[in-house]
């Protein structure tokens, strides 16, 4: 029997707020940033940290040992799992959705959990929240939300203010009537509230206050992006300049490429500090677009989903903050202006795309869903948020690990900092 939406949640609720236990695969084919490695092996430790990696059988006996595994009990030890050729890599890291199974991350912590379940069984261990264009006192009280939700479990990273700093010609689907200038006080209210929690905020650069926002932001520790703005090439440079270490998802709400009038992307993709975010689903970026864009900033490219609240639903009626949505064919558009409203898109199909659609070399692919994006916050070291490194299948990094199907390269089996979440 198919279990339920509410056992599903439950379960991983209780998995990722539970504590992490010893583990070890072999018989994988081991796929990251660094390469393809054949017939490996990974033992992780009673605190959620890999502490072995190899090829050779002897050294996998051993080091299971030292986890306290018995490695010849490998039939009857549920903590040993035969990979038998799936492909093994880090856990999916997504810095930009908006939620998924009928829920938003906006929706408090029970919306959050149940987002979250809807991600973390298709391989996203690892999310930063993005929250949606509302007053600022909703924005303020989401982010409590999840301040609490990270004090309790390791896959919340943090959050994403996307909006209410946007320009109103790029708004896309965020609601005109919260739009605001960053001035100060709004930017310490925010900062005040988010008790530390805000990873990421799009601000359009060229709004009046908007430089001076990108650097009180970046002072406090949050990486600001360009996104969502009408900026030319040089007010883009000045926002990196100022701070600014993320592109809002490349080629949408933003000027595009021309030859006369360069706009933001060339700026990003000329500076080796930025991390650009692209949605591979084919929709918000045509196949061709896309392949261009690992072309032109080869390791910085994060795929992220943008996704909404209709990701793994149906179609039909939704929300986007305040704001009716229609999804049709798995796309999501405003019902008042047809504009695009997020996607119905999972990491999980992004990374499968780039793999069998568009020809992306597989190591690529699964760097865009893992290292780049981790690597945005700083995360690909130690550090106070995720504490071992994430984004590597490798000694001292954190145990979210994969395993997928050779063939199709569906997510079977999901571990995140050493709780079995599927």
């Amino acid at each position: 029997m198919t279990e339920s939406r509410e056992t599903i949640v439950n379960r991983v609720t209780a998995a990722l707020e539970g504590k992490p236990s010893a583990f070890a695969i072999r018989n994988a084919r081991r796929i990251d940033a660094r390469g393809i490695r054949e017939h490996t092996w990974v033992v992780a430790s009673p605190s959620g940290v890999i502490a072995a990696t190899g090829t050779c059988d002897a050294d996998f006996e051993s080091a299971a040992r030292s986890a306290g595994i018995d490695p010849v009990a490998a039939d009857g030890d549920a903590r040993v799992i035969d990979a038998a050729g799936r492909l093994l890599t880090p856990g999916f890291v997504d810095i930009h959705s908006h939620g998924a199974w009928e829920s938003s991350f906006d929706d408090g912590p029970e919306g959050i959990a149940v987002a979250r379940a809807g991600h973390a069984i298709h391989g996203t261990t690892r999310q930063v929240l993005s929250l949606i264009t509302n007053p600022i006192d909703v924005i303020r009280e989401n982010l409590g939300y999840v301040r609490a939700v990270m004090d309790r479990r390791p896959d919340v990273l943090g959050a994403h203010l996307e909006g209410p700093f946007l320009a109103l010609a790029r708004k896309g689907a965020h609601d005109p009537n919260c739009l605001k200038d960053p001035v100060p006080e709004l930017v310490y209210a925010l900062l005040e509230a988010a008790d530390g929690c805000i990873r990421q905020i799009t601000i359009a650069p060229e709004l009046p206050h908007g430089l001076d926002a990108i650097r009180r932001f970046a002072a406090a520790g949050v990486v600001p992006a360009v996104g969502h703005c009408d900026a030319d090439y040089d007010q883009a440079r000045a926002g990196f300049d100022a701070g600014a270490g993320i592109l809002t998802h490349m080629f949408n709400a933003m000027n595009g490429l021309h030859h006369r009038e360069p706009g933001p992307i060339p700026a990003a993709v000329e500076d080796p500090r930025v991390t650009i975010e692209l949605i591979n689903d084919g929709f918000h970026v045509q196949n061709p677009m896309v392949r261009l864009g690992f072309g032109l900033a080869p390791h910085r490219i994060a795929f992220v989903t943008d996704s909404m609240a209709a990701t793994g639903c149906p179609d039909g009626a939704y929300k986007l903050g305040a704001l009716d949505v229609n999804v049709v064919d798995g796309h999501a558009r405003l019902v008042s202006n047809g504009a695009i409203a997020g996607s119905t898109l999972l990491l999980e199909v992004a990374v499968r795309r780039a793999v069998l659609e568009l020809g992306i070399d597989p190591s690529a692919a699964v760097e865009a869903a893992t290292l780049t994006p981790a690597r945005a916050f700083g995360f690909d070291r130690p550090n106070p948020v995720t504490g071992a490194p994430i984004g590597l299948v490798a000694p001292g990094y954190a145990a979210d690990l994969l395993l997928l199907d050779s063939s199709d390269w569906s997510v079977e089996s999901v571990w995140c900092a050493g709780r079995r979440v599927r």
